[in-house]
């Protein structure tokens, strides 16, 4: 039996649906998300909150901001439903096939931004939340580091959260915790010589893989709720021509971290000092415990980074949301037109958990 896609796009939830097209619909790579936010904040403003408009400062003199929402007369509100509006490159744009909306940002992470705002809705017409009950919170730049939440964490001057619910897409399924990152370069120095006579050089990029060859045979810290630490060498290069003895090279390395972050960098550290390599552009953070026992969800182990970790607070940690991240980033991103659907259900009794709860 063939999906009907029209069953769900001029069904119940027909805004969800059109929401979602139009989010997709306006480009937001990461540093260029002032026009999605600009749509969100006259699409909430219609809808009756008050929104703050929250700019971001940033490399480039593009404006751009976090978009902060609640109903009520009181921003303070006891529940947050927050996700990113920022996407990964390179843009492609909304398409429909079969039971799958494709388009970048369709599961990472429009759909969590639409299904959230439709699930509000849904609770203060079904009169089971109040305004003051919940507020909405999307941020830009979660893509490269989370200067967006970062700003928010800092700036935005909210205590009363008993629970932060974030969107990522989960499978359907509630996060259990996610891996850490430590994000670094190694970078080797040597000296130039003519190829025929290397005793007259250093080979930079000999240094270079004798160090990660041990790196990456060196056993890292485990965990029973997230798996093994594992290690990606993205990029390596160096060297001007191959008659050339070089004189530098560099390697930019991600570890995916499930335990024990101060030990994996006393790792990498240590090696830097054997082979005589400098340790350049470090960026990590440590792994991620969340909230995830609430009746009728399973759990889910994850090994990407998130936003969680840039939001401090004494409030429970749900992480949630519809499609996976396994087709997220590439060039046939989707979510499942009935997975879209069903987590605005999902939203709703994490919301309702949340009070019932805290």
């Amino acid at each position: 039996m063939s999906f009907d896609a029209d069953v769900y796009f001029n069904g119940q939830r027909k805004e969800l649906y059109r929401l979602h097209k139009e989010l997709i619909e306006i480009e937001s790579i990461s540093g260029d998300e002032n026009s999605v936010g600009i749509y969100l904040k006259t699409y909430l403003e219609g809808l009756g909150y008050t929104v703050e408009w929250q700019p971001v400062p940033g490399k480039t003199n593009r404006e751009r901001a976090n978009v902060y929402a609640y109903k009520g007369t009181e921003r303070n509100t006891q529940v947050l439903l927050t996700s990113h509006i920022d996407t990964v490159p390179p843009y492609f744009g909304y398409r429909v096939e079969g039971d799958r909306i494709y388009g970048r940002g369709s599961v990472d992470d429009k759909n969590c931004v639409a299904a959230m705002i439709v699930a509000l809705e849904e609770l203060f017409a079904e009169k089971r939340v109040t305004p003051e009950d919940v507020g909405l919170l999307f941020v830009v730049e979660e893509e490269v580091g989370g200067p967006g939440m970062q700003f928010a964490n800092k700036n935005l001057d909210i205590k009363s959260w008993k629970s932060v619910i974030f969107g990522e897409p989960t499978e359907m399924k509630l996060g259990i915790g996610h891996k850490g990152v430590v994000m670094f370069d190694y970078v080797a120095h040597g000296k130039a010589a003519h190829s025929g006579y290397p005793e007259l050089g250093i080979n930079a990029t000999s240094k270079l893989i004798d160090a990660l060859y041990k790196l990456t045979h060196s056993p890292l810290p485990r965990s029973d709720l997230l798996g093994e630490s594992t290690i990606n060498v993205g990029i390596i290069n160096g060297g001007v021509a191959g008659n050339v003895i070089p004189e530098y090279a560099k390697a930019t390395i991600i570890i995916r971290v499930a335990k024990n972050i101060e030990k994996i960098l006393e790792i990498v550290n240590s090696i830097a000092a054997e082979f005589d390599l400098e340790v350049a552009n470090v960026y990590s953070v440590p792994e991620q415990s969340l909230d995830f026992k609430v009746p009728g969800f399973d759990g889910i182990a994850l090994s990407f980074v998130t936003d969680v970790a840039n939001l401090d607070g004494n409030f429970k940690r749900f992480l949630y949301g519809s499609g996976s991240i396994h087709v997220a980033h590439s060039d046939h991103e989707y979510v499942p037109i009935k997975e879209l659907y069903d987590s605005v259900d999902g939203y709703k009794k994490l919301v309702q958990f949340s009070l019932e709860n805290h």
